[in-house]
């Protein structure tokens, strides 16, 4: 028997169920990254898109656009502290962008994470 779904879940899954692919299976295989990397994360909709929450507080969202896929570390403070590790990527305060048939590699993951739970001092 599959495990129980929360409603997080859910609402994450009937999101990317709207998603055309490539960007689905891309953002599909950042989800299951994010789940790896916090696996006490909450999956819910937050501003409108998917995010993994620890103790209420965002940690890591995504979405999808046409002609990119975005990352959204829920702070304006992290990409602008991490940019020279960025250079590959096109980013703004807010949102890194990546190409729509490529996730991000695990290791920047990590370290975006890791900046933002040190920020909230998680």
């Amino acid at each position: 028997m599959a495990p129980r779904r929360t409603p997080g879940e859910k609402a994450v899954d009937d999101f990317l169920a709207t998603v055309p692919e490539p960007q689905r299976s891309t953002l599909q295989e950042l989800r299951v990254m994010l789940k790896k990397i916090l696996p006490a994360g909450e999956e819910k909709i937050h501003y409108g898109v998917p995010a993994i929450q620890i103790n209420g507080k965002s940690i890591a969202g995504y979405a999808s656009a046409k002609k990119h896929c975005s990352y959204f570390p829920h702070s304006g403070a992290i990409l602008e502290q991490m940019e020279d590790q960025l250079t590959k990527y096109e980013f703004s305060k807010g949102t890194l962008h990546f190409p729509v048939d490529k996730c991000l590699p695990i290791t920047l993951v990590r370290k975006l994470i890791t900046a933002r739970m040190n920020q909230l001092g998680l």
